[in-house]
This record gives C-alpha cells, structure tokens and sequence, in this order.
C-alpha cells in the first residue's frame, strides 16, 4: 500500500520556532539531558510524563527536528486555533474515546520519516502521584511503524528567570510487537525512573 504524502515540517513551524522557543527558554532557562539519544533523521515517538501545557514547548526545544505533538481536541474548537495548529502539523486526539484517527494521522506522519510527539498519561498530571498510568499510543503507533521510541522525563517547576525545570532523553528503544502490554509498561518505568 502507497504511504501518503504529508507535509513533515509546516513552513508555520519553521517560522515560528525560533521565536517561541527562543522566548520559552529566555524565561524558563531549562536544562536539557541526553539530547544525544534524539535521532537526527528518521521516524520516532518521543514520549513522556506531561507536568504542565508549557511541556511541548520543552520537548519542541530539545532537537531542530519538527515535532508533530497529539494534542487534545479541545484545543482545536475555534477557528483560528484550529487553523493554526492543523497549519503546525499538531494533531488533535479525542480523549473521551479511543481516537482511531488520531493514531492513524500519527502513523502517517511516522511512515514518512517524520517524529511525533506524546504524553502518555493522557493529560496533564494533576495528582500527587508521579506518573499516571499510560496509556497506549506510543507502544501502539510505535509498533505499527517500526519507529523508535525515546522516552523523556521532565523534573521541576516552571518558574521564570530561574533554573529550575529540566529534561532527560532516555536511550531509544524499540518496541515488541508481540506484547504491546508489558512494553507500555516498561517505557512509563524508563520514564519513572527519570524523575526525582
């Protein structure tokens, strides 16, 4: 089957990415960890715990690769937001259901080399437990694909003009296929044992 054509880095995103995440690490001075396991070509699934909506922004600022994030629908529901995220590349998931479509746009963009981003958990933890259980999106699309998973785990807080939030990229791995159930679980235990 012919893999469909998208577009792998939105000429939006390539113009705005120094601007945003030159902003974003002017205030929030993060550090990074690992960016070294971060592939520089190919297609791979960046996965990780999700603390606060300024975590994308992180893990967009960690490579210079154009990163195709799922994020929740809701963000899509007017108009100029949903042009500007569709025209970004983001890919909106409907979290009430299981989103077929989202994980079939994931893929799509995976079959052409490109890399997706996703949290797991599935929204942002809110909890006084460290990680949410995950879901299985990465594992799934991962699998489907053949791509390679770097997972990451993101400690501290986001204060401004202090250095205080980090990210550590795991070494990349790949998935089993044969049991998609053992595998979600040991990718949450590589980013769990990233945190502090």
């Amino acid at each position: 089957m012919k893999k469909e054509k998208i577009n792998k880095e939105p000429l939006i995103y390539r113009f705005l990415y120094p601007l945003v995440i030159g902003l974003f690490r002017l205030i929030f001075r993060p550090k990074f960890y690992g960016k070294e396991n971060i592939p520089k070509d190919g297609a791979f699934v960046l996965a990780g715990n999700h603390t606060k909506f300024l975590d994308c922004f992180m893990v967009i600022g960690s490579t210079k690769r154009c990163v195709h994030f799922l994020a929740k629908a809701e963000l899509f529901k007017y108009a100029i937001t949903n042009w500007f995220f569709n025209c970004a590349g983001i890919i909106p998931v409907h979290r009430e259901r299981k989103d077929k479509a989202a994980l079939e746009d994931a893929i799509k963009y995976l079959e052409n080399g490109c890399a997706v981003g996703i949290f797991p958990e599935g929204k942002v933890n809110k909890t006084e437990e460290r990680l949410l259980p995950f879901k299985f999106g990465a594992v799934k699309m991962a699998s489907e694909t053949n791509a390679i998973v770097v997972p990451f785990s993101i400690n501290g807080r986001y204060k401004p003009f202090r250095r205080s939030v980090d990210i550590t990229f795991h070494e990349p791995t790949y998935i089993d296929k044969e049991n998609l159930e053992k595998e979600n679980e040991r990718l949450r235990e590589i980013v769990y044992s990233g945190l502090r």
